[in-house]
Protein backbone atom coordinates (compact mmCIF):
# COMPACT_ATOMS: atom_id res chain seq x y z
CA UNK A 1 0.00 0.00 0.00
CA UNK A 2 3.37 2.55 0.74
CA UNK A 3 4.34 2.33 -2.94
CA UNK A 4 0.82 2.86 -4.02
CA UNK A 5 0.29 6.44 -1.39
CA UNK A 6 3.63 7.50 -2.62
CA UNK A 7 2.45 7.43 -5.96
CA UNK A 8 -0.77 9.16 -5.55
CA UNK A 9 0.98 11.98 -3.42
CA UNK A 10 3.72 12.36 -5.86
CA UNK A 11 0.61 12.69 -8.62
CA UNK A 12 -0.78 15.47 -6.49
CA UNK A 13 2.08 17.64 -6.66
CA UNK A 14 2.43 17.13 -10.62
CA UNK A 15 -1.02 18.17 -10.95
CA UNK A 16 -1.48 21.46 -8.57
CA UNK A 17 1.62 22.52 -11.09
CA UNK A 18 -0.03 22.28 -13.73
CA UNK A 19 -3.09 23.54 -12.54
CA UNK A 20 -0.90 26.69 -11.23
CA UNK A 21 0.46 26.81 -14.31
CA UNK A 22 -2.84 26.98 -16.24
CA UNK A 23 -3.95 29.56 -13.41
CA UNK A 24 -1.26 31.74 -13.59
CA UNK A 25 -0.94 32.21 -18.08
CA UNK A 26 -4.74 32.79 -17.66
CA UNK A 27 -3.73 35.64 -15.04
CA UNK A 28 -1.38 36.98 -17.12
CA UNK A 29 -3.31 36.92 -20.01
CA UNK A 30 -6.31 38.56 -18.09
CA UNK A 31 -8.58 35.88 -19.38
CA UNK A 32 -10.19 35.43 -15.66
CA UNK A 33 -12.29 32.54 -14.49
CA UNK A 34 -15.15 35.21 -13.26
CA UNK A 35 -16.16 35.19 -16.50
CA UNK A 36 -17.91 31.53 -16.35
CA UNK A 37 -21.09 33.04 -17.53
CA UNK A 38 -19.48 34.01 -20.85
CA UNK A 39 -20.04 30.51 -21.69
CA UNK A 40 -22.55 29.31 -23.79
CA UNK A 41 -23.99 25.59 -23.95
CA UNK A 42 -22.64 25.55 -27.34
CA UNK A 43 -19.04 25.90 -25.56
CA UNK A 44 -19.80 22.56 -23.97
CA UNK A 45 -19.37 20.00 -26.41
CA UNK A 46 -16.31 18.50 -25.54
CA UNK A 47 -17.38 17.76 -22.42
CA UNK A 48 -18.30 14.30 -22.09
CA UNK A 49 -20.38 13.54 -18.81
CA UNK A 50 -20.07 10.25 -16.83
CA UNK A 51 -22.95 10.51 -14.43
CA UNK A 52 -21.95 7.44 -12.52
CA UNK A 53 -18.31 8.45 -11.59
CA UNK A 54 -19.25 12.19 -11.50
CA UNK A 55 -16.36 13.02 -13.92
CA UNK A 56 -16.32 15.34 -16.81
CA UNK A 57 -13.48 14.76 -19.50
CA UNK A 58 -13.06 17.60 -22.20
CA UNK A 59 -11.61 15.79 -25.46
CA UNK A 60 -9.35 17.36 -28.14
CA UNK A 61 -8.69 14.94 -30.88
CA UNK A 62 -5.16 13.82 -31.38
CA UNK A 63 -4.64 13.32 -27.94
CA UNK A 64 -5.60 10.06 -27.50
CA UNK A 65 -9.19 10.90 -27.71
CA UNK A 66 -10.41 8.03 -29.37
CA UNK A 67 -9.33 5.28 -25.92
CA UNK A 68 -10.63 7.73 -23.48
CA UNK A 69 -14.26 8.31 -25.31
CA UNK A 70 -14.09 4.12 -25.13
CA UNK A 71 -13.16 4.26 -21.85
CA UNK A 72 -15.94 6.65 -21.15
CA UNK A 73 -18.36 4.56 -23.11
CA UNK A 74 -17.24 1.60 -20.55
CA UNK A 75 -17.86 3.88 -17.66
CA UNK A 76 -20.92 4.84 -18.59
CA UNK A 77 -22.41 1.85 -19.99
CA UNK A 78 -23.83 0.33 -17.25
CA UNK A 79 -21.97 -3.18 -17.79
CA UNK A 80 -22.79 -2.69 -21.67
CA UNK A 81 -18.58 -2.77 -22.30
CA UNK A 82 -15.96 -4.19 -20.09
CA UNK A 83 -13.18 -3.74 -22.51
CA UNK A 84 -12.60 -0.75 -24.01
CA UNK A 85 -10.84 -1.75 -27.12
CA UNK A 86 -13.70 -3.99 -27.44
CA UNK A 87 -15.57 -0.75 -28.61
CA UNK A 88 -14.71 -0.27 -32.28
CA UNK A 89 -12.61 3.33 -33.17
CA UNK A 90 -16.26 4.72 -35.41
CA UNK A 91 -18.60 3.75 -32.30
CA UNK A 92 -16.42 5.54 -30.28
CA UNK A 93 -16.82 8.70 -32.38
CA UNK A 94 -20.98 8.15 -32.54
CA UNK A 95 -21.65 11.77 -30.48
CA UNK A 96 -24.96 9.90 -29.28
CA UNK A 97 -22.82 7.38 -27.55
CA UNK A 98 -21.64 9.74 -24.94
CA UNK A 99 -23.57 12.75 -23.25
CA UNK A 100 -21.59 15.83 -23.59
CA UNK A 101 -22.34 18.99 -20.64
CA UNK A 102 -24.53 20.83 -23.18
CA UNK A 103 -27.60 18.70 -22.93
CA UNK A 104 -27.98 19.79 -19.43
CA UNK A 105 -29.78 22.57 -18.00
CA UNK A 106 -28.19 26.08 -16.97
CA UNK A 107 -28.36 24.60 -13.07
CA UNK A 108 -27.41 21.42 -14.03
CA UNK A 109 -24.51 22.06 -15.73
CA UNK A 110 -23.28 25.09 -12.98
CA UNK A 111 -23.65 21.60 -10.70
CA UNK A 112 -21.50 19.21 -12.30
CA UNK A 113 -19.03 21.89 -13.02
CA UNK A 114 -18.75 22.55 -9.30
CA UNK A 115 -18.64 19.13 -8.45
CA UNK A 116 -17.82 16.56 -10.50
CA UNK A 117 -13.96 15.59 -11.25
CA UNK A 118 -12.72 17.59 -14.42
CA UNK A 119 -9.96 16.59 -16.78
CA UNK A 120 -8.61 16.85 -20.06
CA UNK A 121 -5.38 15.45 -22.03
CA UNK A 122 -3.28 17.69 -23.94
CA UNK A 123 0.07 17.80 -26.47
CA UNK A 124 2.95 19.39 -27.43
CA UNK A 125 0.43 21.60 -29.81
CA UNK A 126 2.48 21.51 -33.10
CA UNK A 127 2.82 17.92 -33.06
CA UNK A 128 -0.45 17.53 -32.33
CA UNK A 129 -0.96 19.60 -35.55
CA UNK A 130 0.95 17.72 -37.81
CA UNK A 131 -0.69 14.55 -36.38
CA UNK A 132 -4.17 16.14 -37.51
CA UNK A 133 -2.85 17.00 -41.39
CA UNK A 134 -1.27 13.68 -41.59
CA UNK A 135 -4.61 11.77 -40.83
CA UNK A 136 -6.77 14.29 -42.31
CA UNK A 137 -4.77 15.50 -45.71
CA UNK A 138 -3.16 12.46 -46.22
CA UNK A 139 -5.14 9.42 -46.34
CA UNK A 140 -6.67 8.58 -49.07
CA UNK A 141 -10.14 7.50 -47.08
CA UNK A 142 -10.77 10.86 -45.19
CA UNK A 143 -12.40 12.47 -48.98
CA UNK A 144 -14.83 14.20 -46.35
CA UNK A 145 -12.11 16.28 -45.36
CA UNK A 146 -10.47 16.89 -48.54
CA UNK A 147 -14.19 17.74 -49.99
CA UNK A 148 -15.02 20.46 -47.11
CA UNK A 149 -11.42 21.68 -46.22
CA UNK A 150 -9.31 20.56 -48.72
CA UNK A 151 -11.32 22.48 -51.88
CA UNK A 152 -11.29 25.50 -49.83
CA UNK A 153 -7.63 25.63 -48.78
CA UNK A 154 -6.81 24.55 -52.16
CA UNK A 155 -8.64 27.43 -53.78
CA UNK A 156 -7.20 29.93 -51.82
CA UNK A 157 -3.72 29.06 -51.34
CA UNK A 158 -2.85 27.55 -54.44
CA UNK A 159 -2.13 29.38 -57.86
CA UNK A 160 -2.43 27.67 -60.71
CA UNK A 161 -4.15 24.93 -59.31
CA UNK A 162 -5.62 21.88 -61.35
CA UNK A 163 -9.15 21.71 -61.96
CA UNK A 164 -8.75 18.01 -60.69
CA UNK A 165 -7.12 19.46 -57.02
CA UNK A 166 -9.87 21.90 -57.14
CA UNK A 167 -12.50 19.10 -57.25
CA UNK A 168 -10.52 16.47 -54.73
CA UNK A 169 -8.86 18.67 -52.15
CA UNK A 170 -7.05 15.70 -51.70
CA UNK A 171 -3.26 17.01 -51.85
CA UNK A 172 -3.22 19.69 -49.41
CA UNK A 173 0.06 20.52 -48.35
CA UNK A 174 1.48 21.06 -44.83
CA UNK A 175 2.85 24.69 -46.40
CA UNK A 176 -1.06 25.01 -47.71
CA UNK A 177 -2.65 24.15 -44.78
CA UNK A 178 0.08 26.77 -42.07
CA UNK A 179 -1.16 29.20 -44.75
CA UNK A 180 -4.97 28.78 -44.36
CA UNK A 181 -4.73 28.39 -40.50
CA UNK A 182 -2.80 31.77 -40.39
CA UNK A 183 -5.04 33.58 -43.04
CA UNK A 184 -7.19 36.13 -41.15
CA UNK A 185 -10.14 35.61 -43.39
CA UNK A 186 -10.06 31.38 -41.82
CA UNK A 187 -10.52 33.10 -38.46
CA UNK A 188 -13.27 35.74 -39.34
CA UNK A 189 -15.31 32.66 -41.65
CA UNK A 190 -15.67 30.28 -38.82
CA UNK A 191 -14.13 28.68 -36.36
CA UNK A 192 -11.50 25.97 -36.72
CA UNK A 193 -12.17 22.50 -37.08
CA UNK A 194 -12.16 20.64 -33.97
CA UNK A 195 -8.91 18.61 -35.12
CA UNK A 196 -6.90 21.93 -35.45
CA UNK A 197 -8.62 24.24 -32.87
CA UNK A 198 -6.44 25.09 -29.85
CA UNK A 199 -7.20 23.28 -26.52
CA UNK A 200 -7.71 26.79 -25.39
CA UNK A 201 -10.45 27.19 -27.30
CA UNK A 202 -11.82 23.77 -27.32
CA UNK A 203 -12.14 23.09 -22.84
CA UNK A 204 -11.92 26.62 -22.05
CA UNK A 205 -9.78 26.02 -19.41
CA UNK A 206 -9.48 29.35 -17.74
CA UNK A 207 -13.11 29.39 -17.66
CA UNK A 208 -13.35 25.80 -16.16
CA UNK A 209 -11.18 24.64 -13.56
CA UNK A 210 -9.91 21.12 -14.30
CA UNK A 211 -8.90 19.13 -11.71
CA UNK A 212 -6.25 16.94 -13.76
CA UNK A 213 -4.33 17.89 -16.73
CA UNK A 214 -3.15 14.48 -18.30
CA UNK A 215 0.15 14.64 -21.17
CA UNK A 216 -0.16 12.75 -24.40
CA UNK A 217 3.53 12.28 -23.30
CA UNK A 218 2.32 10.40 -20.02
CA UNK A 219 -0.62 8.98 -21.40
CA UNK A 220 -0.44 5.43 -19.71
CA UNK A 221 0.89 7.26 -15.87
CA UNK A 222 -1.67 10.04 -16.30
CA UNK A 223 -5.05 8.01 -17.63
CA UNK A 224 -4.40 5.24 -15.07
CA UNK A 225 -3.82 7.95 -12.30
CA UNK A 226 -7.58 9.78 -13.73
CA UNK A 227 -8.98 6.02 -13.40
CA UNK A 228 -7.31 5.56 -9.83
CA UNK A 229 -8.95 8.86 -8.57
CA UNK A 230 -12.37 8.17 -10.16
CA UNK A 231 -12.22 4.34 -7.88
CA UNK A 232 -12.61 2.23 -11.20
CA UNK A 233 -8.52 1.52 -11.19
CA UNK A 234 -8.59 -2.00 -9.94
CA UNK A 235 -10.83 -3.28 -12.95
CA UNK A 236 -10.31 -0.88 -15.57
CA UNK A 237 -7.10 0.14 -16.84
CA UNK A 238 -6.13 2.78 -19.91
CA UNK A 239 -5.50 0.88 -23.13
CA UNK A 240 -2.30 1.10 -24.32
CA UNK A 241 -0.69 -0.19 -27.72
CA UNK A 242 2.47 0.75 -29.76
CA UNK A 243 1.52 2.83 -32.83
CA UNK A 244 4.26 2.74 -35.05
CA UNK A 245 2.35 5.87 -37.49
CA UNK A 246 2.36 8.14 -34.65
CA UNK A 247 3.87 11.75 -35.19
CA UNK A 248 7.10 12.18 -33.22
CA UNK A 249 9.21 15.39 -32.85
CA UNK A 250 11.47 14.37 -35.58
CA UNK A 251 8.80 14.15 -37.41
CA UNK A 252 7.09 17.29 -36.41
CA UNK A 253 10.50 19.11 -37.21
CA UNK A 254 10.95 17.72 -40.93
CA UNK A 255 7.33 19.10 -41.47
CA UNK A 256 8.26 22.83 -40.40
CA UNK A 257 11.30 22.99 -42.59
CA UNK A 258 9.73 24.31 -45.30
CA UNK A 259 7.66 26.96 -43.46
CA UNK A 260 9.12 30.19 -43.65
CA UNK A 261 10.02 31.85 -40.55
CA UNK A 262 7.41 34.41 -41.26
CA UNK A 263 4.44 32.01 -41.51
CA UNK A 264 6.41 30.16 -38.41
CA UNK A 265 5.89 32.81 -36.30
CA UNK A 266 2.48 33.87 -37.63
CA UNK A 267 1.11 30.11 -36.63
CA UNK A 268 3.16 30.42 -33.19
CA UNK A 269 1.17 33.05 -32.31
CA UNK A 270 -1.63 30.62 -33.09
CA UNK A 271 -1.20 28.46 -30.38
CA UNK A 272 1.02 30.28 -28.16
CA UNK A 273 -1.61 30.54 -25.03
CA UNK A 274 -1.44 26.54 -25.70
CA UNK A 275 2.12 26.23 -25.37
CA UNK A 276 2.55 28.80 -22.68
CA UNK A 277 -0.80 26.81 -20.39
CA UNK A 278 0.57 23.51 -20.40
CA UNK A 279 4.47 24.22 -20.11
CA UNK A 280 5.62 23.41 -23.33
CA UNK A 281 8.59 24.85 -24.70
CA UNK A 282 8.87 26.77 -27.67
CA UNK A 283 10.36 24.02 -30.55
CA UNK A 284 14.14 23.78 -31.36
CA UNK A 285 13.47 23.58 -35.00
CA UNK A 286 11.51 26.49 -35.03
CA UNK A 287 12.90 29.96 -36.68
CA UNK A 288 10.73 32.86 -35.50
CA UNK A 289 11.08 36.19 -36.13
Amino acid sequence: MKGLEVDLSSNAVLHQMRRDQVTDICRANNVSSRKRRMLTPNDLKHLVVDEFHEMIYCYVPKVACTNWKRVMMVLTGRGKYSDPMEIPANIAHVSSNLKTLNQYSIPEINHRLKNFMKFLFVREPFERLVSAYRNKFTQKYNTSFHKRYGTKIIRRQRKNATQEALHNGSDVKFEEFVAYLIDPHTQREEPFNEHWQTVFSLCHPCHIHYDLIGKYETLEEDSNYVLQLAGVGNYLKFPTFPKSTRTTDEMTAEFFQNISSEHQTQLYEVYKLDYLMFNYSTPAYLKLE
